[in-house]
């Protein structure tokens, strides 16, 4: 009766071992687990943070956009038009010489020239200093 129980025993112990084991293993694969969501949580936050300084430095951007300016003209300089950096008509300046009233159209077509090129200019204005801020990443959305 005794060897029987001995190898019984030992069966035992052999159990008691692999679960020790296994259940080491888990632990171990748990405490690991736990540390990378730790460190993405961290990951997280500073990505965070790095978005909170970039939208503020857009919020300080778009303040500054707003009184800066870019002239454009057309017909050589008899039509002047004067945009700001949130594509706002500032100022249209025509000279006297491209006033005739027997030809409007021209007149007509040299301001909407004017103007869209200046719209132009201040939308490349902005996109430069954007990419100043976003690391050159175009980001859709963004003024």
């Amino acid at each position: 009766m005794a060897p029987r129980f001995v190898r019984l025993f030992r069966k035992v112990v052999r159990v008691e071992l692999l679960t020790t084991k296994l259940l080491n293993q888990q632990l171990t694969s748990l405490a690991t687990k736990n540390q990378e969501v730790g460190t993405l949580a961290q990951n997280i936050g500073n990505i965070m943070k790095q978005a909170q300084k970039m939208q503020a430095k857009m919020a300080r951007l778009q303040e500054e956009m707003a009184s800066r300016t870019v002239e454009a003209s057309a017909g050589g300089g008899m039509v002047t038009a004067v945009v700001n950096g949130k594509s706002e008509l500032v100022s249209l300046k025509i000279e006297k010489e491209v006033v005739d009233p027997e030809d409007i159209e021209m007149l007509q077509d040299l301001i909407v020239a004017a103007v869209s090129e200046g719209i132009r200019n201040a939308q490349e204005m902005v996109s430069a200093e954007m990419a100043k801020i976003t690391g050159g990443l175009n980001i859709p959305g963004l003024m």
